[in-house]
């Protein structure tokens, strides 16, 4: 039987898999997901992701840290159905000074449908760009860069 991670183990985790059931609510009157859905699968990646490292939005944002995308490409590759189970990867890339850079895999099966990539700004309540707590930080960023 392996330990528990550590905190270091948790913060250091760069990749996390969910699994996603694709809800009637999500798709058109064919039953294919539509293409907003795709973005909002991305969010729940990343939430889960930074819950694996560690952390919970809710808090980052009771303490003033805004993350907000400022940058969303999707590259659609095959449709996803109703009903369809699918497991989405989060990777994330770097977090440095005030941005955080993630890449996403969306699969059924073996079945590449989507990919995408996110960067998120870290803001204050004012909207202001703000630096990243040193938390959420990569240790491969480069100290005190900007965006």
């Amino acid at each position: 039987m392996s330990d528990p991670p550590t905190a270091k183990d948790r913060a250091m985790c760069r990749a996390h898999t969910i699994e996603l059931r694709v809800r009637y609510c999500e798709c058109d009157p064919m039953g294919v997901a539509h293409h907003s859905a795709f973005p909002i699968w991305f969010e729940v990646g990343r939430t889960e992701l930074l819950r694996a490292r560690g952390g919970n939005y809710r808090e980052l944002e009771a303490s003033g840290v805004l993350l907000a995308v400022v940058r969303l490409e999707v590259k659609y590759r095959k449709p996803a159905r109703y009903d369809d189970l699918l497991h989405l990867e989060t990777r994330l890339l770097t977090a440095g000074h005030v941005k955080i850079e993630h890449e996403y895999e969306l699969r059924r099966g073996r079945d590449l449908l989507a990919v995408g990539s996110t960067t998120l700004a870290c803001l204050d309540r004012t909207g202001q760009l703000q630096p990243l707590p040193d938390s959420l930080r990569t240790p491969d960023a480069p100290k005190g860069a900007r965006p």
